[in-house]
């Protein structure tokens, strides 16, 4: 007994409220976006809210199991976690079922399970392990190496099942090798990397190029300490240019068609307001016809009627600026960004490396979610088909969302007993 109370003690309350707010939210912008005008009970199970009631409670089991489980549970079996479920992402490009184009889910008559939303967790658990083992030095390539491999495998599987969304999510686990001491050089790169991509799809390739050239040279002229460096330079831009003219190849021979449609849209290379951009286009409208206080709960015309493709799940953002306004969405961000903030702040109290580690997985996958869904849905991002955690329709991410967080719930509430 008094071990229930001592563990009861120390969760943090604030983190657990913040979710819990956030999923009431959530349950409360897909019962106006899909209820229609003849609700007879809650519970109806052959609607989208009724479905999502008995998520959200499964979800609040699988939190207080994680809650009375031992923490070293997590540590000890977090390799168990991870190729087990790289083993269920492998058998489901062999015996998954299709949906949306993406061949990654198990359907079990009525129930639609996607692996790929769990395997977040268990790379998370992985990461932490492998980086809080003892003598693991990062400034090692074999252990940046293994580090990126953790990260790699999961990705190009869910790659594989034509889900680029969910692969993007492990770009994230960055923000994780970068505090565990990998060189900022790793994330200025990617940077870069984005930044010629874009540059090189709405301008030529010769220009690109040329214009590098010129900022070479003009560095080579204005930083005389950087001439002694000068093989380097040009290394640098030998290998920018070979990237600058993969880039349309990538596009035209990796991407599909419908990936190629949403980034020339988002771009503006294309104008498909009926096609490729009628999503965003409508969310924009939705989002802005809210004005400052909303039109109120249930109220929204372009909610209620369905004029928003997805406004349960990817585009559930729009339901709350329509409905809520300004207000509406200032207040979920705001919630996000104190679950983020929190998050962070425990992470840094941690006496475990490993706890600490998995605190920042934590951060990094609910921060690429928040972002990019906010972002696509208002027309600053490509469309992707991330959900927005907690409030998006769907047990799959639901679920592995909160397993996610309370984890590492469970590992903050369990501080105190590390030596």
């Amino acid at each position: 007994m008094r071990r229930r109370e001592k563990i009861s003690g120390n969760i943090d309350w604030f983190t657990v409220t913040i979710y819990a707010l956030l999923v009431t939210l959530g349950w409360l912008s897909i019962f106006t976006a899909t209820a229609g005008d003849d609700v007879t009970s809650l519970f109806d199970i052959t609607t989208r809210y009724g479905k999502q009631l008995i998520w959200i409670g499964l979800a609040a089991v699988l939190a207080l199991i994680i809650l009375v489980i031992d923490a070293k549970f997590f540590s000890t079996f977090s390799y168990f976690f991870y190729f087990g479920l790289l083993l269920i992402l492998v058998g489901v490009l062999f015996f998954g079922s299709t949906v949306a184009g993406s061949k990654s889910w198990f359907k079990i008559g009525d129930i639609a399970i996607q692996p790929a939303e769990f395997a977040k967790f268990a790379t998370a658990l992985a990461m932490a392990k492998f980086l809080s083992t003892l003598n693991i030095d990062m400034r090692k390539l074999k252990t940046k190496l293994w580090s990126l491999a953790i990260l790699a495998v999961p990705a190009i599987l869910i790659l594989l099942q034509n889900d680029a969304g969910s692969a993007l999510v492990y770009f994230s686990f960055v923000i994780v090798l970068f505090r565990e001491g990998f060189s900022g050089l790793i994330l200025i790169v990617g940077i870069v990397m984005m930044v010629l991509f874009v540059v090189t799809l709405l301008f030529s390739e010769l220009y690109v190029i040329g214009v590098l050239m010129a900022l070479s040279f003009i560095v080579f002229l204005l930083f005389k300490s950087l001439r002694k460096h000068w093989k380097s330079i040009l290394g640098i831009l030998i290998l920018s240019a070979a990237f600058v003219f993969s880039v349309n190849y990538a596009f035209e021979k990796v991407l599909e068609p419908h990936q190629k449609k949403r980034i020339n849209v988002l771009l503006g290379i294309e104008e498909d307001i009926q096609g490729a951009g009628y999503n965003v286009n409508q969310s924009k409208i939705a989002i802005g016809s809210g004005g400052f206080t909303g039109k109120g709960f249930r109220k929204g015309v372009l909610t209620r009627y369905n004029f928003v493709p997805e406004q349960s799940t990817d585009f559930i953002f729009c339901t709350v600026g329509e409905e809520w306004g300004f207000l509406g969405v200032t207040t979920v961000i705001l919630l996000f960004l104190a679950l983020l903030i929190r998050i962070v702040v425990l992470a840094e109290r941690q006496r475990s490396k490993f706890s600490r580690i998995y605190g920042y997985g934590v951060v990094s996958v609910l921060f690429f979610h928040f972002a990019i869904n906010i972002g696509m849905t208002i027309g600053l991002a490509p469309v992707v088909g991330i959900p927005l955690p907690f409030l998006s329709y769907g047990g799959s991410s639901l679920w592995a969302t909160t397993v996610l967080l309370f984890i590492f719930i469970k590992q903050d509430a369990n501080r105190l007993n590390v030596l």
